[in-house]
C-alpha cells in the first residue's frame, strides 16, 4: 500500500499546434501527412463568403485532399447543427474534419467527429469522460482570439430541447492538430475583438482560482492576463494592428491551455445557462459577469486575485488589506471592459426576473461549477445575476 498523497496530482493535455503568421497555410501539408483523403470543412456562412476559407481549401486540394464543406451552423451551436454536420460527413464519405472559425464551427466539429465514431446522439456525451472512442483526425484553424477551443477538451454545444448548454470534456475533444494564425483575426470587429478578448481574460481568471489548478496552468494563466492587458485595447482600437493581434492570439492560446486543464467556474456555469435560454453571445455574457463573480469569490481566494489584479495593471501594495485588493482588482476589470466599449447589462441581453431561479438551477448543474473556489446557493446566483443588470 503506497503512502504516497495522489490528491495534488495534475494532468495536462494540449494538442500538436503551430502558431504564427502564416500557419494556417500549412493545413494542406499537415492534412497529407495524416494521410486525409477526404475532409469535411466546418465553418460557419460569414467565413465561407470571403477569401480566407477558399484558402485554405485550395491548399488542401493542392495535396490532394478533396473537401466537402459545411456551414450550417450558427453562432452556440445546436445540437440539430451537430447531428445535420454528422450526416453530412457520413454521406460524403470523409475521413477528417477541419474546423475553421470561432469557437461555434470548432464545437461544431468536435461534436460531429464524436457522433460519428460513437454512432450515438451528441446529447449523450453531455459530462467529463462520457466519449468512448475519438472522433475521426482534426485539425483546428480558429478565425478569433479568445474561445481557445481550437486547444481545449472542451466542447459547448446548445440544447434546444432543454434551451441549456451542455458542456462535453474529454481528452478526445483535444485536436490533433491546431494551425494558430494570427492574420486570420484581422477581419474581425470591435465587438468581436472586445468579447473574445475578454473571453480569453475570463478563461484565466477561472482557471488560476480554480480547485484544480497547478503550478503549470497557473504560469499559462497569469501570462495570458498579462498579454491581455498589453494587447486587448490595441486590438479594438487599431485593427490591423499586427502586435497587438498576436499578442491576444497568443494570450487566448495561454489561457486554453490554462482552462483546458484546470477547468474553469461560476462565470461560465452562468454563461453557459444564459446562452442556452437567451441565445445570447457567449464571450459577452462572460464579460459582464466576470466582476461581479470575482468580488463574490474574492475572500476565498484573495492571494490568487491579488495577483490577478497586479497582472491586469491593479496598482495594489503589497500589504494592501483584503477590501483594498478587492476593489482594486475590480477597477482594473471595470475599467479594461469600459476602454473596450462593454456598457451592456444582462437585462439589455433578454434577461427577465421570471428566468432567474432557472438560470440559477442550470448554472448550479454546469460542471464549470464544480472547480469554483466558493460554491454558491441558488439565492446567491440569483442574487449574482441581478447584480449583472
Amino acid at each position: 500500500m503506497s503512502d504516497n498523497d495522489y490528491s495534488e496530482l495534475r494532468k495536462f493535455v494540449a494538442p500538436e499546434f503551430v502558431f504564427g503568421a502564416g500557419a494556417a497555410m500549412l493545413v494542406g501539408q499537415y492534412a497529407a501527412n495524416l494521410s486525409i483523403k477526404k475532409a469535411l470543412v466546418v465553418t460557419d456562412p460569414v467565413l465561407e463568403s470571403i477569401g480566407c476559407l477558399g484558402r485554405i481549401v485550395d491548399r488542401l486540394r493542392e495535396e490532394g485532399v478533396n473537401c466537402t464543406v459545411f456551414s450550417d451552423i450558427t453562432p452556440n451551436p445546436r445540437h440539430a447543427e451537430v447531428m445535420a454536420g454528422a450526416e453530412v460527413y457520413r454521406r460524403e464519405g470523409c475521413d477528417a474534419i477541419v474546423a475553421v472559425g470561432g469557437g461555434s464551427p470548432m464545437d461544431c466539429a468536435k461534436a460531429i467527429g464524436i457522433v460519428c465514431t460513437n454512432n450515438r446522439h451528441v446529447l449523450e456525451f453531455e459530462g467529463v469522460d462520457n466519449v468512448e472512442r475519438p472522433g475521426p483526425p482534426l485539425i483546428c484553424i480558429p478565425t478569433t482570439a479568445g474561445t481557445a477551443a481550437d486547444i481545449s477538451q472542451f466542447c459547448i454545444i446548445n440544447n434546444t430541447d432543454r434551451h441549456v448548454k451542455i458542456a462535453i470534456v474529454s481528452k478526445t475533444m483535444v485536436p490533433d492538430l491546431a494551425l494558430i494564425d494570427p492574420l486570420l483575426t484581422l477581419t474581425m470587429g470591435e465587438d468581436l475583438t472586445a468579447h473574445t478578448g475578454l473571453d480569453a481574460l475570463t478563461h484565466a481568471f477561472e482557471a488560476f482560482v480554480s480547485n484544480a489548478s497547478s503550478p503549470i496552468t497557473d504560469l499559462n494563466a497569469m501570462e495570458a492576463v498579462r498579454l491581455v492587458n498589453e494587447h486587448l485595447l490595441a486590438a479594438v482600437q487599431r485593427p490591423d494592428d499586427m502586435e497587438a493581434r498576436t499578442g491576444m492570439m497568443l494570450a487566448s492560446t495561454h489561457a486554453g491551455l490554462a482552462f483546458s486543464n484546470a477547468i474553469l467556474g461560476a462565470v461560465h456555469a452562468m454563461a453557459h445557462s444564459l446562452g442556452g435560454l437567451l441565445d445570447v453571445p457567449h464571450g459577452l455574457c462572460n464579460a459582464i459577469l466576470l466582476d461581479h463573480v470575482v468580488e463574490y469569490n474574492f475572500a476565498s481566494e484573495p492571494e490568487k486575485y491579488r495577483k490577478l489584479g497586479l497582472a491586469l495593471g491593479a496598482p495594489i501594495p503589497q500589504d494592501a488589506p483584503l477590501d483594498a485588493a478587492r476593489e482594486e482588482t475590480l477597477n482594473a476589470i471595470r475599467s479594461l471592459k469600459q476602454s473596450v466599449g462593454i456598457k451592456d447589462n444582462l437585462y439589455q441581453l433578454g434577461m427577465t426576473e421570471a428566468v432567474l431561479p432557472l438560470l440559477a438551477e442550470n448554472s448550479l448543474a454546469d460542471a464549470c461549477m464544480l472547480t469554483n473556489p466558493k460554491q454558491p446557493t441558488t439565492n446567491e446566483l440569483i442574487e449574482l445575476f441581478r447584480q449583472a443588470c
